[in-house]
């Protein structure tokens, strides 16, 4: 359906600010990426104007509205699987650094190979292992052999 067709011209050019209002609220200190991710809040404030904005004579069919809310519930689904998936990645991570207690790494620091035995692993988010003194990031291991395998 047009807006032209349901609304006066001043009617459409008043709805028009208003969309550019909360366009420039919703993108305020935001930079628009092509194909960019729209988060819950940005779904629920497009809906609300939609709704606050629709003609009285021919309101949003009930179809309509329940596949909308079907999508926001997709959306606030999809949002809570990725959240947890990324607490599971970071819990195996710090299995990973754990089971490397002892054991002879070899590490990628920038253009060389550093070769140890993981003395300890910090805790946090994003765990550490200390090779030779130096803490690195679990990531960086090339290599894992059992302490003392010579090769």
């Amino acid at each position: 359906m047009s807006l032209n067709v349901m609304l006066s011209s001043a009617e459409l050019a008043a709805v028009n600010r208003e969309v550019d209002a909360y366009n420039k609220a919703l993108s305020a200190g935001k930079t628009a990426t092509v194909g960019g991710e729209m988060g819950k809040d940005e779904f629920l404030k497009i809906l609300i104007t939609q709704l606050s904005h629709q003609d009285p004579t021919q309101p949003m069919q009930d179809k309509d509205f329940i596949a909308q809310m079907a999508q926001f519930s997709s959306l606030e689904q999809m949002t809570n699987v990725s959240s947890q998936i990324s607490k599971v990645a970071a819990l195996l991570e710090k299995g990973q650094a754990v089971s490397l207690l002892g054991r002879m790494v070899e590490i990628a620091a920038g253009s060389q190979i550093v070769e140890g035995t993981v003395d300890e692993v910090s805790g946090g988010d994003y765990p550490q292992i200390l090779v030779n003194g130096l803490f690195y990031d679990v990531s960086q291991v090339q290599r894992v052999r059992r302490a003392g395998t010579e090769e």
